[in-house]
């Protein structure tokens, strides 16, 4: 036991020499998990946009249409700039990014309104950012709602103030957003982000490690082959898996604590819940990093593989893209990945303050995918020696 031991803080020892003497493991171990989370949450940090610039087309010309078009311009989200003729008039505006969205309001629009009809208001988007559709959407929601209930008064006829209001809301409704206050996509989409990057930069790093082994030929490096030590695979998984954990340990708490509390995300998880939470976690997303890794033949193969796969895993996380509509085929490939479960307990923990308790199925997914993932980088590691350490067949004839 003791020699297990002692043979793992060997390994531990070393690999912490081969990441602090490579100038570009350090920056992608170091730099870029404490630079992404900052710029990431600086770039969402305006949550809401206010005063998007809207164009206006009014077939109408009509005095319910020039009352809808004040309330509109009178919300805080909405500011029309102008009128045009025409939708083509409208579009070059756009084109121009003169506008960032357009107002149509149709010829019939007073007559449908004054007949008992049901009218329509077309709202068109520059879907360059979704926060200019939601502002436009919930202005003009908003204003068709109020003139709505004006215009059920005015069918009604004269009555009391409290007959008025019970006309104009029959049921007393408050919006209460639960989890995130100010209904912003920061504090929505950047906790997911921030379990992402984790597991990502620890992918870009492992991998640029094994890709740098190839390159220079330093497998005597890499399998921690020393004189009079016998290092095998499973020592060697475990005791770099223990270098990577225990320096992401301290990166970790700049990430989930430190960068959401100077950007004012929701932040009412128990540090030691989140703590516990993470332990699995990491361990999941080091041994699934060092199972990639081993493909990247080449020291620049690790930042493809870091672009293919973000895209890839954000998707499937069910973060941007309701997880509820994910079919199941998918889900289950879904949690194959450290980051799908990572991200749902942590922010169930984080952002809706839960135990341990409430996230059992993602605690006990990421331990499981430990075991697994350990599993594969200790064959994945045998074979990639048996493949491209030039030595390891004169050493495999000595020892017969």
């Amino acid at each position: 036991m003791k020699k297990l031991l002692l043979d793992i803080y060997y390994v531990w020892i070393n690999e912490f020499k081969v990441v602090f003497r490579d100038e570009a493991i350090v920056l992608l171990f170091f730099i870029v998990p404490l630079a992404y989370p900052v710029l990431y949450s600086f770039i969402y940090n305006n949550e809401t946009v206010h005063e998007v610039k809207v164009v206006v087309v009014d077939d109408s010309q009509s005095a319910l249409s020039r009352e809808f078009k004040r309330k509109v311009d009178a919300t805080a989200d909405v500011n029309i700039i102008g009128y045009a003729t025409n939708m083509e008039e409208a579009k070059e505006a756009m084109r121009r990014k003169e506008a960032y969205g357009i107002m149509y309001i149709p010829r019939d629009f007073s007559k449908k309104i004054n007949t008992q009809q049901q009218t329509q208001v077309s709202v068109f988007s520059d879907m360059s950012s979704l926060l200019f559709y939601k502002a436009m959407l919930l202005s003009a929601t908003e204003v068709s709602l109020d003139m709505g209930a004006d215009i059920r008064v005015a069918e009604t006829g004269g009555g009391s103030q409290e007959e008025e209001a019970a006309t104009r809301q029959t049921v007393e409704n408050e919006w209460i957003p639960l989890y995130n206050t100010q209904n912003g996509f920061a504090s929505f989409l950047v906790p997911a982000i921030l379990i992402l990057i984790i597991q990502q930069t620890l992918i870009l790093g492992i991998a640029t490690i094994v890709g740098t082994h190839n390159d220079k030929k330093r497998f005597s490096i890499a399998s921690h082959t020393a004189e009079g030590r016998n290092v095998h695979s499973v020592k060697l998984t475990i005791g770099k898996a223990f270098c990577y954990v225990s320096l992401y340990m301290i990166i970790s708490v700049w990430i989930l604590r430190v960068v959401p509390y100077i950007f004012k995300f929701p932040q009412i998880g128990d540090p030691i819940i989140i703590a516990a939470f993470l332990m699995p976690f990491l361990l999941a997303a080091t041994f699934f990093a060092m199972t990639l890794s081993y493909f990247c033949s080449q020291r620049e193969f690790s930042m493809m593989l870091f672009v293919f796969t973000s895209v890839l895993f954000i998707f499937m996380s069910g973060i941007s893209w309701p997880w509820t509509a994910i079919p199941a085929p998918l889900k289950s490939i879904a949690y194959i990945i450290p980051s799908t479960p990572g991200i749902h307990g942590f922010i169930k923990i984080n952002t809706m303050g839960s135990t341990l308790s409430d996230v059992w199925f993602e605690y006990i997914t990421l331990w499981i995918q430990a075991g697994v993932y350990c599993i594969t980088a200790v064959f994945m590691y045998k074979w990639w020696i048996r493949n491209y350490d030039p030595n390891y067949k004169v050493r495999t004839r000595n020892k017969q």
